[in-house]
């Protein structure tokens, strides 16, 4: 089990160091395909925080992982939209200060730790939920790399300080596991607060970024990661 873990926080973390890659070797890509992968991402996150990851840390915690849900929502709100006021997941296409960058990766570090305790709290439940986490958490590791790594660059920082930021964030992620056997407090109550967290993530930082967006496509895109959840547990089954 703690093999399967680290593999999946590992993968996970590759892809942080994936989206900062897309923004400093490319010359040109698709801002389009880039939302239509972040609807994909929120529709998935949502089902499995709303469907597995909530309903199980209830479960398991009893009415104290209410709490602990609604504090890993506040806790990623603070983090990136009152110490950052200057954050989405997305290309940075404007200069920014560095004090900007910098306070950006701060909250996205404590962000993706959280994701490590994810992926470590739902293994332990069991295998079928553990690849479920994993699965809408590394959805959204490539757009968050992705903002990262442009921020620093906004920020007139070097490639090499880009992509170092992104894997400092996957390196985040699989600290993340590691501390959740080493923490009571984690332990019992890291998949509640691991659901706020992704609650989060899927309607307040994903969702906006494509929503209102002219066409269908955005919509049939979220419905899609919504069904791919569907498929996702059928075939894995019951944890």
């Amino acid at each position: 089990m703690i093999a399967s873990m680290l593999l999946a926080a590992i993968v996970a973390a590759a892809a942080n160091v994936l989206g900062a890659l897309v923004v400093t070797v490319r010359r040109s890509w698709s801002v389009r395909a880039l939302e239509l992968m972040i609807a994909l991402s929120a529709g998935f996150m949502l089902s499995v925080a709303i469907a597995d990851i909530i309903p199980e840390a209830i479960s398991q915690g009893g009415k104290a992982a209410g709490a602990y849900v609604l504090a890993g929502f506040v806790l990623v709100h603070v983090t990136q939209h009152v110490f950052v006021r200057h954050f989405h997941f997305g290309e940075e296409t404007h200069v920014v200060a560095r004090s900007v960058a910098a306070s950006a990766l701060v909250g996205l570090l404590l962000h993706t730790l959280i994701d490590g305790v994810a992926i470590a709290s739902a293994f332990v439940v069991g295998p079928s939920l553990g690849w479920l986490v994993f699965g809408a958490i590394a959805l959204h590791k490539l757009p968050e790399g992705l903002a990262i790594s442009s921020l620093v660059l906004a920020a007139g920082g070097t490639r090499r300080a880009a992509v170092g930021a992104a894997a400092l964030l996957g390196l985040a992620t699989v600290a993340g596991v590691l501390i959740t056997g080493a923490s009571p407090l984690l332990a019992q109550h890291g998949l509640a607060l691991a659901g706020g967290v992704t609650v989060y993530v899927g309607a307040s930082n994903l969702i906006p970024e494509f929503q209102g967006k002219p066409g269908w496509h955005h919509s049939a895109m979220f419905v899609a990661g919504c069904v791919l959840y569907i498929v996702a547990h059928t075939l894995l089954g019951p944890s």
